[in-house]
């Protein structure tokens, strides 16, 4: 399995723990919100917001929790006042680290990326150190038992997919960030079941991560900037052996 597939894979994992905590719809409001405040409340005139929406849908966020966010961000309800800033960095091995932050307090938000980055081997950097090495991308997950491959290129490739990835028990719909709605609605039109859809950023390469020591503490750095209330996504390019990962489990 490639290094993005893993890293892809331990993602959705802990995506699935997070909506047992309840945090993924605390999520997507967050990014609803900042979008509509920033592009205005039309999604078909807001490319930002309507990827929230439709990743919110894949969510099933109730249809009022979304209208009530996007009340928010154009100021019809109302809410806190999220700022939106990136903060960049590096893990153990120098495996880059970029991470999308919505927050009310960014003295705060600094200070605790900071602790944990050096808590595990790492380093807050400065903008733009890693973000080279990410590119944006729309990525629409399905359960390979969900639908044949032939069928599913043959609808997303239709809809403007770029191309279709293949893990451990999913397929990985790749589109331009601007068309995943429109692949959205398409595999919707189909009734192809999704597990997400979203807005991410991919890493252009891998840094390998040779020994379980470093393995560890990447993770345990990720998992704790994931669980962190201001940080909406964390990306980064590690890759480990699965003999490692086994270990680790």
């Amino acid at each position: 399995m490639s290094g993005h597939s893993k890293w892809a894979t331990i993602r959705r994992k802990k995506g699935k723990a997070d909506a047992e905590r309840g945090k993924v719809f605390t999520r997507h409001i967050k990014e609803i919100t900042v979008a509509a405040r920033e592009g205005g409340g039309d999604p078909d005139g807001n490319p930002r917001l309507r990827s929230a929406i439709a990743a919110a849908k894949a969510s099933n966020m109730p249809a009022d929790n979304i209208k009530r966010a996007v009340q928010k961000g154009t100021g019809e309800l109302p809410g806190v006042s999220y700022e939106s800033v990136t903060y960049e960095g590096y893990g153990p091995g120098g495996v880059a680290i970029y991470m999308e932050v919505f927050t009310d307090n960014k003295n705060r938000v600094v200070a605790e990326i900071r602790h944990i980055l050096s808590k595990y081997g790492g380093n807050l950097g400065a903008n733009g150190c890693v973000a080279w090495m990410f590119e944006k991308k729309g990525i629409v997950t399905i359960e390979l038992d969900s639908i044949d491959e032939d069928t599913l290129m043959e609808v997303a490739t239709e809809a403007g997919a770029e191309d279709i990835m293949t893990d451990s028990g999913s397929y990985e719909i790749i589109t331009d960030p601007n068309d995943i709605y429109t692949v959205r609605e398409a595999l919707d039109g189909k009734s192809i079941p999704m597990v997400s859809a979203e807005v991410t950023m991919r890493p252009t390469n891998s840094v390998k991560l040779e020994s379980e020591s470093q393995a560890s503490s990447m993770l345990k750095m990720y998992e704790l900037l994931e669980e962190n209330d201001d940080i909406q996504k964390v990306y980064a390019n590690f890759d480990i052996d699965e003999s490692i990962l086994e270990k680790l489990a």
